[in-house]
């Protein structure tokens, strides 16, 4: 299966707001002394994305599984390259090795993607799916500017 350079490029950005996102969020959270709830953080997503979509009760009972689906699959292999960055090899062949295998995973990452926005295409019309992934991209880069907003707050402090 190949990936269009306009996918690669495009779903690249969304992983990479997905991510930061989920970073920030972790960090707003632990800098507020509250724990992270990767629930709440969830139902947050969800609300948010149902809103800015339009979707219907109906949309949201059918959609939302898969795309749970989808992310559960993602953080996984997020997950599993975050564990290989955590120490810097000592040799460059090493380092060589983490990058080819931290490359594979962001391939596969963006397979699953893929894959993900077929199935959503078959629950959901182009439209919807269309607005489903714009909200999500606003929905992360909102976590992002409000947490370097509070950063900046801080450091005037």
């Amino acid at each position: 299966m190949t990936i269009s350079p306009l996918l690669k490029h495009e779903t690249m950005r969304h992983l990479i707001t997905f991510i930061g996102a989920l970073m920030a969020t972790v960090l707003l959270h632990a800098q507020n002394n509250k724990p992270f709830s990767p629930a709440k953080f969830q139902e947050e997503l969800e609300r948010f994305i149902a809103k800015e979509a339009r979707l219907t009760s109906a949309e949201q009972t059918a959609f939302f599984p898969v795309y749970r689906e989808m992310m559960e699959k993602q953080r996984k292999l997020f997950d599993e390259a975050r564990q290989l960055c955590k120490k810097k090899p000592t040799t460059d062949d090493a380092c060589r090795d983490i990058i080819k295998k931290k490359d594979k995973m962001e391939m596969e990452q963006k397979k699953i993607q893929q894959t993900y926005h077929n199935k959503f295409l078959t629950i959901l019309a182009p439209g919807k799916v269309f607005d489903v992934l714009k909200a999500e991209d606003r929905f992360h880069r909102g976590l992002l500017r409000n947490k370097a907003g509070e950063h900046q707050k801080k450091e005037r402090k």
